[in-house]
């Protein structure tokens, strides 16, 4: 039986994250996705229709900032949750540091990946450095390490692995075209190979990268500016999951801001 409740205190406290700091700022987005989806640990080759509503968070507080997100995924008639929370403490912010040309901040990030279906909790505690690209609302890089603390396959849960490191890239890119808004938006990471407690069985190192291409709808209709869009999300996947099957895939995409 699934321990599920182990990983209660992780959503919540991701979720109260915003509401028990005085935000700055904050944008909050709930993410309709679907698409026809590479399943790695099926046969080979094998791909399902799958529907993924995501609740996304990113605020600035006093002493630095928080992004998180949950997934609910439904594939044919399972479904799952999976959640990441990354709370950042900016330098910039903490010890009064002025930054010039390139570099914008440099934060301590304190991260949580969890996927209670399976039992898996990673800890990510790492360095992000935040810089000034022209044109960019944001460009940020990530580097942390990857530490498993998951209960394992005697939990009734995903093989439990050993340590490793993150690489990853985020962005948000505005374009105008006529009267027409959208932006390029995404993120691109790269884990390294861990071994894993089956001998002789390694989860291999991959590459993910989801970009999206957003158009600004609400402002197109008339209605509120930044608040409903409508896209396209493209998802490339080397070494998906870890195995060796890769994906690329194109996902239809709605976002509700608010």
């Amino acid at each position: 039986m699934l321990n599920r409740t182990r990983y209660w205190p992780l959503l919540l406290l991701s979720l109260g994250a915003g509401s028990t700091m005085a935000s700055q700022w904050s944008v909050n987005e709930l993410h309709v996705q679907y698409a026809d989806t590479l399943q790695p640990f099926a046969a080979p080759g094998t791909k399902s229709d799958t529907l993924i509503f995501t609740l996304q968070h990113a605020s600035g507080w006093e002493y630095g900032g928080h992004f998180f997100f949950v997934d609910h995924t439904r594939v044919d008639n399972d479904t799952s949750f999976y959640g990441e929370w990354y709370p950042t403490f900016s330098s910039k912010k903490i010890f009064d540091i002025s930054y010039s040309g390139l570099l914008r901040d440099m934060s301590l990030v304190l991260g949580v990946n969890a996927a209670p279906d399976s039992n898996i909790v990673k800890y990510l505690p790492g360095l992000q450095l935040e810089w000034n690209v022209p044109g960019f609302n944001f460009f940020n890089t990530l580097i942390t390490a990857y530490i498993d603390d998951s209960e394992g396959l005697d939990s009734g849960g995903a093989p439990r692995e050993g340590n490793s490191w993150m690489f990853d890239a985020a962005w948000q890119y505005p374009l105008e075209v006529g009267n027409q808004a959208f932006s390029i938006e995404g993120h691109a990471e790269y884990i390294s190979s861990r071994e894993t407690e089956i001998p002789g069985v390694t989860t291999r190192h991959w590459i993910l990268a989801q970009v999206q291409l957003r158009w600004d709808a609400g402002k197109a209709l008339n209605w509120q500016a930044d608040r409903f869009f409508l896209g396209l999300e493209y998802q490339f996947w080397r070494n998906k999951l870890g195995t060796d099957q890769n994906e690329s895939v194109a996902q239809a995409l709605a976002v509700w801001r608010f």
